[in-house]
């Protein structure tokens, strides 16, 4: 039997570690972008903020949204595109922040509701990969992200840059001195979580065809973006969920063939999520731990110490995505060309 090589380069390992690169290379590019936007934005405070994006993009404006709220204390929304595009419905978003984000910039309904928000009123955002893409000629200021082409089907760098941009735009914004500190330390801390050896995690979530991902707080975009990846390059049945979600009743599915990956990073949540590991493994439910979180698990993972609690979930999925790849050629399947997908899905 020839088993699979799981440590093969393929486009998204090797897109994956460029993300270090990508990201220095934004902070540079767009620290007078963001600057000049957060002093706007201090001038004429927003009364809240809406999110647009699909797919990993979406993931990434969830996390935009928890560091706008918990950080910023600004209501932030994500409002489903298709309100715009399929319903013809007109949003009231004047004096708003919208935060679009996308690798390509070409998806009709999130053109439609950009456009919806600049014409009512809104400052129009786009976090965009593609600066010649219709999304960057309908919002009124773009922030790109630098990725550069990403062949692989499944987003990795330019995910990662999405993440950088959001915590930078904040950052000026808000003149966080210490959070602007940690992000010119990013680079180096991506870097760093890209060789850091998941592979004890390998057997048992190649394994499964159902499992958890959980998170919570800023870290939650980042577990719907390890259940993303699992799914589109494994066939892994992966659904994210709240650390405080799961306990409401999903966790009765959790068992043998069902396992737990648990994300953490080290901020107010810990206490709760290493509470929940604890409750998994007294019940037998085998348990992947990653980030700050405490045994005892059936894998422990290693992570970075001393990053910044916002940047850690950052350095988080870096790591993750040469497990997702491994996961991919141990179920035998290329993440590169997942059946039935595309790089640029154009939904209406």
């Amino acid at each position: 039997m020839n088993h699979p090589d799981t440590n093969a380069t393929t486009a998204m390992l090797r897109e994956a570690r460029e993300a270090p690169e990508v990201v220095a290379r934004l902070l540079g590019a767009n620290g007078k972008l963001c600057a000049d936007l957060g002093k706007r934005l201090r001038a004429s405070p927003p009364p809240f903020a809406v999110t647009c994006a699909r797919g990993s993009s979406d993931n990434a404006a969830t996390f935009a949204k928890y560091l706008l709220e918990i950080h910023s204390g600004l209501v932030t929304a994500s409002v489903g595109p298709s309100v715009t595009s399929v319903y013809a419905a007109r949003p009231r978003m004047r004096d708003a922040l919208f935060l679009a984000v996308s690798q390509s910039g070409r998806s009709p309904d999130i053109l439609h509701l950009a456009q919806a928000g600049r014409d009512d009123g809104a400052l129009t955002v786009a976090l965009v990969n593609d600066t010649t893409s219709p999304l960057a000629s309908t919002c009124e200021i773009v922030l790109p992200l630098h990725a550069g082409p990403e062949k692989s089907v499944a987003a990795t760098k330019s995910f990662i840059a999405a993440l950088a941009a959001g915590v930078q735009l904040i950052a000026h914004w808000s003149q966080d001195r210490a959070l602007l500190d940690a992000l010119d330390r990013l680079p180096d801390v991506l870097s760093r979580a890209s060789h850091l050896d998941c592979s004890p995690a390998l057997p048992l979530l190649s394994g499964s065809d159902n499992l958890f991902v959980v998170g919570r707080g800023v870290g939650f975009a980042v577990a719907q973006e390890a259940a993303l990846k699992l799914k589109e390059t494994s066939g892994v049945h992966a659904e994210a969920m709240s650390a405080a979600e799961l306990m409401h009743g999903p966790w009765t599915l959790a068992g043998d063939h069902f396992p737990v990956l648990v994300l953490s990073q080290r901020d107010e949540t810990l206490g709760g999520v290493t509470d929940l590991v604890s409750k998994l493994r007294d019940q037998g439910v085998p348990v992947v731990v990653a980030g700050a979180a405490d045994g005892p698990a059936t894998a422990m993972l290693p992570s970075l110490e001393d990053v910044h609690p916002y940047l850690a979930p950052i350095a988080m999925i870096q790591s993750f995505y040469p497990l997702v790849n491994a996961i991919a050629l141990a179920r035998g399947r290329n993440p590169d060309s997942p059946p039935r997908l595309r790089k640029v899905t154009e939904t209406v």
